[in-house]
């Protein structure tokens, strides 16, 4: 306990960063207090989210309507409001979602009987602005990327049950004040196999003016940054995305896959949605010379093209919104399905027929190339009336392989295994 307390007062020493908005007072002050390791006049109740009732009865009952393929079940694991990304605690396995309002959740299935038997609100004292990327490092500290800062919360299933945790800034500005948006502010982390930080930088415009391009190639916007885990050494990992909100790493090559939304408004079939892949340091994916995939945008259609593109390993149905993503890293699932990516397609909002609110499935040739991209679960949009039941966000894997889906729509968690008949 005394070396822990030692480890986090020592992070607690670190600030980096320009100054951001302005918190709330009370808020600020909390936050002072935790990273000093003080306590402060927050509740001790926390917030919990009821597991019972015809809320959730139904969500189990709409359930019934999602197809998969052979010897697979979905379940409800959890009633989670706003579920977006999720984070799997690397020691007692608690499941940290993000959303993209004021709230981070803490799911916890205490009897490991894959489902959770309580979700609460975590560290309340803080006052979060779209905690909507969270991400675990191996050594069990949790970060979590907000609209335009990233926290870290050093071991934070010791700490969560309470409304106090141990915390510090890594990053008290991702972009400048000015282009702070309601559009596209939803961040996304992962911690990469050279233990630095990844963020992901979704940029304000549908397509962006030429005015705002070295600005945004500056300092990562509409691309994925990266940094030490403390904040400094911050540089442009890749540019040319237009609004990545998934990524992961493949675990055979060790390099970064990530999803990305494309352009809105140039019809129902184009342009491609993305998954990409990236190899070097500083590549660039095309946007906005290109809306997605091959498909070149009005705006700079008259507009040289860098020689460095590159294009998607995956085109994905248009306007599907394809977000998190994740690398099937268990063995529960049959053989085909380990290694492959499975992403969450978010819905269409724009489009005359509705298209996604599934989950996809990538998988490999035997040399690392592309093989196919198929639904895996499906019927959370009805075709017939075009309404969702769900829509998914997020996918995540516990320890014993089987996959949780955050929904957002819903405000829910499921969990899809596998048992062979």
């Amino acid at each position: 306990m005394k070396a822990l307390l030692l480890a986090a007062t020592s992070l607690a020493a670190l600030s980096l960063g320009a100054t951001a908005q302005p918190a709330p007072p009370a808020a600020a002050g909390n936050l002072d207090r935790l990273r000093g390791m003080q306590a402060t006049t927050t509740p001790l109740e926390l917030e919990a989210i009821p597991q019972t009732g015809r809320k959730a009865d139904q969500m189990r009952a709409n359930l019934a309507s999602i197809q998969l393929p052979p010897g697979f079940k979905i379940d409800l694991y959890a009633v989670v409001p706003d579920a977006r990304h999720m984070a799997v605690g690397t020691n007692a396995g608690v499941v940290y979602v993000g959303t993209r309002k004021t709230k981070v959740w803490a799911v916890t299935d205490r009897t490991r009987a894959r489902v959770a038997d309580e979700v609460k609100q975590f560290a309340p004292s803080i006052a979060f602005r779209q905690p909507n990327g969270v991400c675990f490092s191996k050594d069990g500290q949790l970060y979590v990327a907000e609209h335009n800062r990233v926290l870290v919360f050093p071991a934070a299933e010791f700490f969560y049950e309470g409304p106090d945790v141990a915390v510090d800034v890594v990053a008290e500005q991702l972009v400048p004040n000015s282009e702070e948006s309601f559009n596209h502010g939803a961040r996304t982390c992962t911690i990469g196999p050279d233990n630095k930080l990844y963020v992901s930088l979704g940029q304000p415009y549908n397509v962006p003016p030429a005015a705002k391009m070295d600005l945004y190639a500056r300092e990562g916007i509409g691309g994925i940054i990266r940094m030490d885990r403390d904040g400094k050494n911050r540089e442009v990992f890749a540019r040319g995305i237009r609004n990545s909100v998934g990524q992961d790493w493949n675990p055979k090559t060790g390099e970064m896959w990530f999803t990305d939304n494309q352009v809105d408004g140039m019809g129902d079939d184009v342009p491609a949605g993305e998954i990409n892949h990236i190899t070097k340091v500083g590549m660039n994916f095309g946007f906005p010379w290109y809306g997605g995939g091959h498909t070149r945008t009005a705006e700079y259609k008259d507009a040289a093209v860098p020689a460095d593109v590159t294009f998607p390993d995956v085109e994905m149905v248009a306007h599907a919104a394809d977000l998190g993503m994740h690398f099937y890293r268990g063995k529960m699932f049959p053989e085909q399905y380990r290694g492959a990516i499975f992403s969450a397609q978010h819905g269409s909002w724009n489009r005359t027929t509705p298209v996604g609110a599934r989950v996809m499935v990538t998988t490999f040739k035997p040399d690392g190339t592309v093989d196919k991209t198929e639904p895996f679960a499906f019927g959370w949009l009805n075709d017939e009336t075009g309404e969702y039941s769900g829509r998914p966000v997020d996918v995540a894997e516990l320890a014993d392989g089987s996959l949780l889906v955050s929904d957002d729509f819903a405000g829910a968690i499921y969990r899809i295994s596998y048992k062979a008949r």
